[in-house]
């Protein structure tokens, strides 16, 4: 079985461990650096269909099989905080879809449509990842990370771009909060994504626009005013 050891304080990455034939996958962009030994195959993981899902998602349309002996390191697109699912097939898990570094084998991997607007409002795109299966999954949340179990009845409110996944099932729509005019968003008001349990959800304490408006402002003001 494969090993996984998440690596780092403030900027975490996670090392996989493979024995002789063992494979994970993932987004090839998020590998740092892998052992000779190690091959690597670009598939189409799931077939045509599914691969054309998870390019609409923005993601790739090929995913990169890692196979074993050796070992393979992985990170996200900036500093952040790695989250292990351990996923028992009993529910799917919508993620962010940049957010995915790597999974076991055993877990597949497409795109699902998450209510009008919730994620384009997040300035993330309609579709979210969707995975399921059984087995580990490894997302990289930028900023730190934060887990919620929610119960039946409960629900949180978190600005869009915030949320990282959450399990399939949950009701999640959008709301819009009028009156607000921040630095962070050039508009009227902000948009918050309504989250019902059961079910947990993961977000990050960083967005993608606070990363970009934190350390390029000067593009920051291009974006708002286009």
């Amino acid at each position: 079985m494969p090993e996984f050891k998440i690596m780092g304080n403030d900027i975490q990455h996670v090392l996989v461990r493979l024995g002789e034939n063992e494979v994970v996958w993932g987004e090839g962009g998020h590998l740092i650096w892998k052992s000779s030994t190690v091959n690597l195959t670009a598939r189409a993981r799931g077939g045509i269909l599914r691969s054309l899902e998870r390019a609409l998602t923005g993601a790739s349309f090929f995913v990169l099989e890692v196979q074993g002996p050796g070992e393979a390191d992985f990170a996200g697109f900036a500093p952040g905080r790695i989250v292990e699912i351990n996923m028992d097939g009993t529910r799917g898990v919508l993620a962010e879809h940049r957010s995915f570094l790597v999974a076991e084998s055993t877990v597949d991997y497409d795109a699902k449509l998450v209510g009008l607007g919730f994620g384009w409002l997040g300035g993330e795109g309609l579709l979210m990842a969707r995975l399921r299966g059984r087995g580990r999954v490894f997302l990289h949340a930028i900023g730190d990370a934060i887990s919620m179990e929610l119960g039946p009845g409960e629900s949180i409110d978190v600005e869009a771009g915030h949320v990282l996944a959450f399990e399939e099932g949950m009701k999640a729509t959008i709301r819009r909060v009028g009156g607000l005019r921040t630095m962070l968003f050039g508009e009227e008001g902000i948009w918050l994504a309504h989250i019902e349990g059961p079910g947990r959800v993961w977000l990050r304490t960083l967005s993608r626009q606070q990363i970009i408006m934190g350390l390029m402002p000067e593009l920051a003001q291009v974006v708002r005013s286009t």
